[in-house]
């Protein structure tokens, strides 16, 4: 129902153009000597493809880049409900000494509470007491079970960064981009390059990667700009709580009186069984996601994916941009999720923006869920372009973009905090870029092919001081462990590095526990999300270089005994899986695997359609992302205007069909890191399509 709204408010070219664009696939599958082997398998039949399709394709990125589940928001809502007002902000600080904005500075670390706020040896503060609310896809009715994109959530993230003309080795600029995803055959993206005449004869040409289902350029170059993406975890999701009517719980209060909640029943068809209902219920805020003990509609979601406004097409617009404030101006009148957007241009200028609607907050920050019903918290339509934060041509002549907080305090708190990265990944591109000059697209590959452990170089050296000899005399499997953090830590995340495992592993234990102690609630209620994104490395640190002992877990004597005492958890866990630690790798903890959805359902049918794992070196808080089933979806960095000295890289291959010389063409490049060009070269098939009339 959205999608034909977006359709109808579509300009006529726009909507030609994705009619035609339908229209080609259509002619395509009927060309076919037989429906795709997929169809085959699960004995189906495919639909022709409609212009509304192409819509829903957009809306499918909305759900894998937007946390639409709303478990960033639902998590600090339940650590807010448990904690005093002044220890949920040292638990979720704006920023840490990590930070690498475009904008303004780092931002310490809060204070670590004193004892007159929480005092763990102490009985917790009433607040404590607070119920614990489920996650929201677990209370929304027939969705049990129901993963779908949102996972993706804490797998989404990429970078980006772009040299001016003045930095690069041959006068133009240069611009990187390696985006993020959850990686599966066939690959989310489709390589394409495509020339045409414009009306005064002049050749053009646009080169990158489409979105499959739509003929949009995501990410490449024109000749005249080139640009990338990285997720800006902007705010564009919202909790609200509804005050319900004591006497009917199906009217509920609004800034202008009570009203009833709209039912739309909509009829879900399932193969092979009858048709499943699913009753929609609205707000005038958006749909009813969460309910309370009693069944009664407790939250309702106001998501920027459900405002036809903020979805359109002005993105092509981009491939006859000229100039960087073309394209910028061109990104804020765009509809799409809200991204990191970074561009240069032929002339060697450089520039970043978010592209995409972002909505304006008032009364309040929107970092927890809050109650809409007296209008002083609320969304008062979309920011105007001069509201939206720009960096063009910086006097480092360099732009970083790695999904972290890109500018100062004041500007984030418009756009709204989407649990934003922790900055380890920007600051090590940031400060590689700054280091280089006379930069060649060699050295941009190098940069994000760069698997350097920076971020968790100093839990390695506590790891180390915290082993003494009293230590190990305490235990001696200790021992083992401290002689491989010395003799197997290379500074890198190496696949054969027992060290880098250990600290990785370490860290993470650590931030469970001593989170779990501060805020009372169990591991399996910490928030995943907002951990995964590494936002309370700061006060964690704090914390255990400064050790306050009323924030010691009461189970320690001390925090060399919790720190010993999660060494020992990891020893025992690692043993548990054989008995030697030295066989206990990053790789055997992280190698990608990749699958054909098919391939997920049937290990028969994965033997066929699988991509063969294999250890790739590179983890989550480096400029190489690398994880079991996630990484870059893509790699490309080009100059406009001498897009024959980019290098391009993709995983698997253009083609999606096993049988095909292409199914994995570019994979062994891609994982190996070698240089391939940015252009096609020489065609080894050539399909013409010939109207007509």
């Amino acid at each position: 129902a959205l999608a034909d709204r977006v359709l109808a408010a579509m300009t006529p070219p726009q909507r030609a153009l994705l009619e035609a664009y339908a229209e080609g696939v259509n002619a395509g599958l009927k060309a076919l000597g037989d429906k795709p082997f997929e169809y085959v398998l699960l004995r189906a039949e495919p639909r022709p493809w409609t212009a509304q399709d192409s819509v829903l394709a957009i809306y499918a990125m909305y759900f894998d880049l937007h946390d639409w589940k709303t478990r960033v928001e639902t998590d600090l809502g339940d650590v807010h409900d448990h904690v005093p007002e002044t220890m949920f902000a040292f638990v979720d600080p704006a920023g840490s000494e990590w930070d690498a904005p475009l904008v303004g500075p780092a931002l310490a670390t809060p204070p670590i509470p004193g004892p007159d706020v929480l005092d763990l040896r102490q009985p917790r503060p009433a607040k404590v007491a607070a119920v614990f609310h489920p996650q929201v896809e677990q209370t929304l009715p027939g969705w049990e079970g129901w993963t779908g994109g949102g996972d993706l959530y804490a797998k989404t993230g990429s970078n980006a960064w772009a040299v001016s003309g003045a930095h690069t080795a041959d006068g133009h600029a240069l611009l990187a981009n390696d985006m993020h995803f959850g990686i599966s055959v066939p690959n989310i993206w489709y390589r394409a390059s495509w020339t045409w005449r414009d009306p005064d004869g002049a050749e053009r040409r646009v080169t990158g990667v489409t979105l499959a289902g739509t003929p949009l350029l995501v990410a490449g170059s024109t000749g005249r700009i080139a640009w990338g993406f990285t997720n800006g975890f902007v705010d564009t999701v919202d909790l609200v709580d509804l005050e319900l009517d004591p006497q009917d719980p199906d009217v509920y209060r609004t800034p202008s009186g009570p009203r009833h909640f709209d039912h739309a029943l909509t009829l879900i068809k399932v193969k092979g069984q009858a048709d499943a209902k699913f009753d929609v219920v609205k707000t005038i805020w958006g749909p009813v996601v969460d309910r309370d003990p009693q069944g009664r509609p407790r939250r309702a979601l106001a998501w920027t994916a459900d405002f036809p406004a903020a979805t359109n097409l002005e993105i092509l617009g981009l491939e006859a941009a000229k100039t960087i404030d073309e394209a910028i101006a061109i990104a804020h009148a765009t509809g799409m999720p809200p991204q990191n957007f970074v561009v240069a241009d032929a002339s060697g200028r450089v520039g970043w923006t978010i592209i995409g609607q972002v909505p304006r907050r008032v009364g309040w920050s929107g970092q927890v869920p809050s109650s809409w019903a007296d209008g002083t918290h609320r969304w008062d339509g979309w920011l105007a372009g001069d509201e939206i934060p720009k960096v063009v041509d910086p006097p480092s002549g360099r732009i970083w973009s790695a999904n972290n907080r890109e500018v100062d305090a004041a500007t984030q708190a418009r756009l709204g905090d989407g649990c934003y990265d922790l900055g380890p990944r920007a600051q090590q591109i940031r400060d590689r870029l700054l280091t280089l000059d006379k930069v060649t697209p060699r050295d941009m590959l190098a940069l994000q092919l760069d698997d350097r452990a920076l971020f968790l170089a100093r839990w390695h050296d506590l790891l180390l001081s915290t082993l003494t000899p009293e230590a190990i005399q305490a235990n001696p499997q200790r021992g083992e462990l401290k002689r491989l953090l010395e003799t197997t830590w290379t500074g890198h995340a190496s696949v054969d590095s027992v060290a880098y495992r250990v600290t990785r592993d370490f860290r993470d234990a650590l931030e469970t526990q001593v989170f779990g102690s501060l805020t009372g609630l169990k591991e399996q209620e910490s928030p995943p999300f907002y951990r995964a994104r590494r936002r309370f490395e700061g006060p964690l640190w704090r914390l255990v270089t400064e050790r306050p002992a009323h924030l010691l877990d009461p189970r320690y004597a001390s925090w060399d005994a919790q720190l010993l005492g999660v060494i020992d958890q990891e020893i025992q866990r690692l043993k548990a899986i054989g008995p030697h630690l030295a066989d206990r790798t990053w790789a055997e903890r992280n190698t990608l695997k990749i699958h054909h959805p098919l391939g997920l359902a049937s290990p028969l049918l994965g033997r066929w359609l699988d991509v063969p794992a294999r250890p790739i070196p590179g983890d989550l808080d480096m400029p190489r992302v690398i994880g079991e089933d996630y990484a870059a979806s893509e790699r490309l960095v080009v100059s406009p205007g001498h897009e024959e000295t980019g290098i391009f890289h993709m995983p698997v291959g253009e083609s999606g069909h096993p049988l095909s010389p292409h199914y994995q063409d570019g994979h062994a490049a891609w994982a190996e890191g070698r240089p391939t060009p940015f252009l096609p070269g020489p065609a080894v098939d050539v399909l013409k399509l010939v109207p007509k009339r």
